[in-house]
């Protein structure tokens, strides 16, 4: 981070909090080009956007003031400098419904308890669309203000030279032009008077005390319901199962029928079409970050969707003809090339251990060059006290030892803020193995029991596969 924006986040969380700011963090990368950083005080927390884009900040900012409103769960904006692209907000946490999905799932079993937590989502789905949907100056929605033909043609365009011409399949060009123009004007004969999210999708629904919060609204314009529906139902690697999106869209219906009059034969008349622009819409930023920008975790989504577009291929209900366009679609699900991307399946190893400083450093044998080296010298020493020094740091009286010391408790605190970056963007891109080493002088005290705290931390908080090691004690846990 360069010094000029730092002292502007500085200044800003000052003027909001009138606490000087202790921790400023960059957090994780996404596919856009907005830098979020979160920030500590004494007593206050917030998290800083830096987006040099001013129109989508402007848009952000008016979307989020107008949903606040009508007491819709979305992050309080508590300071905006657009001079300086940059808004200070809510802080809600880093439980996104996507990571419990990730926790509670099982294979191809979908929790009663993660079922729930979904209609809690798509019920909140309405509301938006509707009711906060009425008040908006829709000329403020940035890049469009509506999901027109235009927006449409964008998207079928991304799709066409970023996934079909990258995936190397062949089509012919005016006769795919022909479809796509064919598929935009059914599409726009639906009722097209409401808000669209654009993203809604589950790694852009936080769970925050509870209760669904919602971000990442900020290309939000006016359009058709099903659009959402379709980006929550036919989120890729959330690989809902079809039975649970026929629950969910009946529950989405009732919950529609309070706000408005809903003619169902006509609402799932264009819900097929919807679900296949959206589908298309995600493979081209697949397409775009994985083939083009060479992100290999964008790949990963790859085959979700390909499940998807068969699926839908198998049952679409479409009332237009578009024999181009599906037989492109057609060749995806047989391409050689689009095969070899396979999903990882296997959790996340974590393999976290003790050693001492005296001897030999913990080597990685994954083949991914390490991962991180903690040195717990600077902690306070129980092995210093002869009543101690021969326990070890899984015993209590060493536990109870630490455990009274302040620095223990910030230097974990610390760390765990460090490795729960790490294990989240490491899930998401399907990584398998990430490799923590807590070092002291003897590895016995000190190093053990953050190697126990830490594996304890991770198991509460992630669904990883920990290997816990005591070098010194040629213990595996």
């Amino acid at each position: 981070m360069n010094t000029i924006l730092e002292h502007k986040i500085k200044q800003i969380f000052k003027k909001w909090s009138g606490e000087e700011a202790k921790d400023i963090r960059q957090l994780p990368s996404s596919a856009s080009s907005r830098i979020y950083f979160r920030i500590c005080g004494k007593n206050s927390r917030a998290l800083c956007a830096y987006n040099p884009d001013k129109r989508e900040n402007n848009a952000f900012v008016k979307l989020t003031n107008n949903f606040l409103n009508f007491n819709l769960k979305v992050p309080e904006i508590y300071d905006y400098a657009p001079e300086d692209n940059i808004y200070l907000l809510q802080d809600l946490g880093d439980s996104t419904l996507y990571s419990i999905l990730e926790k509670l799932r099982q294979d191809e079993n979908f929790p009663v308890e993660l079922l729930e937590l979904y209609k809690k989502v798509i019920r909140q789905l309405p509301h938006f669309q509707v009711t906060g949907g009425k008040s908006i100056d829709y000329s403020l929605c940035y890049p469009r203000k509506s999901f027109d033909r235009q927006s449409m043609s964008w998207d079928l365009n991304y799709f066409k030279y970023y996934f079909l011409k990258l995936a190397e399949i062949q089509f012919d060009e005016q006769e795919i032009e022909n479809d796509f123009d064919t598929l935009i004007e059914f599409l726009l004969k639906c009722d097209r008077n409401y808000f669209l999210y654009r993203d809604f999708q589950s790694r852009n629904i936080m769970f925050f005390h509870d209760k669904p919060f919602f971000i990442d609204y900020q290309g939000g314009r006016q359009g058709a319901l099903q659009y959402d529906v379709a980006s929550l139902l036919y989120d890729g690697k959330a690989n809902l199962p079809n039975e649970i999106r026929e629950i969910l869209l009946d529950e989405y219906l009732d919950e529609l029928k309070k706000l408005i009059p809903v003619d169902e034969i006509q609402f799932r008349k264009y819900m097929d079409g919807y679900i296949l622009i959206r589908i298309m819409q995600a493979m081209g930023c697949y397409g775009f970050r994985g083939f083009y920008e060479q992100k290999a975790h964008f790949l990963q989504s790859i085959p979700y969707a390909l499940k998807n577009l068969s699926y839908l291929l198998a049952n679409s209900k479409i009332p237009v003809k578009i024999p181009a366009l599906t037989s492109a679609l057609e060749k995806l699900l047989v391409s050689e090339k689009l095969k070899k991307i396979n999903i990882s399946t296997s959790p996340l190893k974590v393999t976290i251990n003790s050693f001492s400083f005296k001897k030999t450093h913990p080597v990685d044998r994954t083949g991914n060059g390490g991962g991180f080296i903690f040195d717990c010298r600077a902690l306070p020493n129980p092995g210093r006290y002869e009543a101690l020094k021969n326990f070890t740091g899984m015993d209590k009286p060493i536990i109870e030892f630490l455990e009274t010391k302040p620095e223990i408790s910030l230097f974990l605190q610390n760390i765990y803020s460090i490795i729960d970056q790490s294990v989240t963007n490491y899930q998401e891109r399907r990584f398998t193995n990430l490799m923590v080493n807590f070092g002291c002088t003897g590895g016995k005290h000190r190093s053990v029991y953050c190697a126990e705290q830490l594996a304890n931390h991770l198991k509460k908080k992630f669904k990883v596969d920990i290997k816990l090691i005591h070098i010194e004690q040629d213990k595996e846990v």
